[in-house]
């Protein structure tokens, strides 16, 4: 479960560079080491990045809202959330003003964060509205997933924590996110923390219309957000 989380790593390869910010694409999403990767659709398939068998909602571009709606089993109405996905930026080091944030709350200097050997920081910024009839929580890093081509890439727990650092930045600075609660009409920045290979771009960002990716029944649907131009 996802705990901390907020804004912006900056794409850092030539490639990331030339393929997401040349096209007014970014993405980033959840760190992971290769035990974490999930197996995503076939190369070959143009909804490559899609959990096997979840239904595709629709492909929104950089920027492009798309509705999410949330059953909840202990409530007598859906969640309903319009969110847009900003940005994805990879390859460099996390926020320095949000890592300051962090060692302030602690206390005590901590160490800089660093991406495992051979990865990259992607960091995927967000908008969440609520447009629902009620306050609802969502939190990103439980329910996005960064793919490369058709290797999905989720949010690890020492990422989370990144994550978390993020949401509680932000929300020093009046911009209360998700994850703390939405009323009606409001919204709020949300962030997820991903490593990637440092060789390679994101291509699509997955987007789930629930709570978390999977559930008893499978793969959740969800949105397959384009990060890179398509024919």
């Amino acid at each position: 479960m996802s705990s901390r989380g907020s804004t912006f790593a900056a794409f850092g390869t030539a490639v990331a560079l030339l393929t997401l910010t040349a096209c007014s694409s970014a993405s980033p999403g959840r760190a992971s080491s290769p035990a974490s990767a999930v197996q995503a659709a076939a190369t070959s398939n143009p909804d490559a990045g899609a959990p096997p068998g979840a239904e595709i909602l629709g492909r929104p571009g950089i920027g492009e809202p798309f509705k999410l709606t949330i059953d909840a089993a202990d409530t007598a109405r859906p969640d309903e959330f319009e969110v847009t996905v900003e940005e994805v930026r990879c390859g460099e080091p996390l926020d320095p003003e949000v890592v300051a944030h962090a060692a302030s709350s602690v206390g005590e200097p901590t160490p800089t964060p660093t991406p495992e050997n051979g990865k990259q920081y992607c960091v995927v910024a967000l908008e969440v509205l609520n447009v629902g009839k009620s306050e609802a929580h969502w939190e990103a890093g439980d329910a996005v997933a960064l793919n490369v081509s058709d290797t999905a890439y989720s949010q690890s727990l020492a990422d989370a924590d990144h994550a978390y650092d993020y949401s509680q930045y932000w929300y020093s600075k009046g911009q209360a996110g998700p994850s703390f609660g939405l009323n009606p009409g409001s919204k709020g920045p949300d962030h997820g923390i991903f490593q990637i290979p440092a060789a390679d771009a994101p291509t699509t960002l997955w987007v789930a219309s629930a709570r978390s990716l999977e559930s008893f029944d499978g793969a959740e649907p969800g949105y397959l957000v384009q990060l890179a131009p398509t024919d």
